[in-house]
């Protein structure tokens, strides 16, 4: 089975909030990009949330996340995973989340992109978090069961955060 690894943190000095995933998924690691299979909701949510017209362009996207003050990671730093399915995820190793919050000391909130993000969290920070967390909808085409208009409205907290 093959190690995977996760990206780079899309983080900037003035970041206020932190969105998490759990690790890449088979095309984000061909594409080099986060959340990079075209069925997964996260951009569509992110350019509706702010009401921009959505863009397929890469840079626009991290741009997006930029101006808007919001930065994007993952809990699992690598893992042995066959497919894309968090379920399928083997002898994982953790990112550095409190690290990457103690140099953003801006950060104000953590929103976790589905359970196994969630879970994740909780293991590393003991239960005990630092700040507050959410734990949002995922917006995996594994989870199909929620339909967009449903998830936007629950990722719409992150907004509240934002000012």
């Amino acid at each position: 089975m093959n190690r995977i690894s996760s990206f780079a943190p899309i983080v900037t000095k003035e970041s206020k909030i932190l969105i998490l995933g759990s690790v890449p998924g088979m095309q984000s690691l061909e594409k080099q990009q986060y959340y990079g299979h075209p069925q997964n909701k996260f951009w569509q949510i992110m350019f509706a949330l702010f009401n921009e017209e959505f863009s397929t362009d890469y840079e626009a996207r991290i741009s997006l996340l930029n101006i808007n003050l919001i930065a994007l990671w993952d809990t699992i730093e690598s893992c042995e995973r066959k497919g894309s399915l968090d379920s399928d995820i083997k002898n994982e190793e953790v990112n550095k989340i409190s690290e990457l919050l103690e140099t953003h000391s801006n950060i104000s909130a953590i929103f976790c992109n589905g359970q196994k993000s969630y879970k994740n969290l909780e293991k590393i920070f003991n239960k005990n978090f630092p700040m507050l967390v959410f734990a949002m909808p995922s917006t995996s085409p594994a989870y199909a069961g929620m339909p967009f208009e449903k998830k936007l409205e629950a990722w719409s907290v992150i907004l509240h955060h934002l000012k």
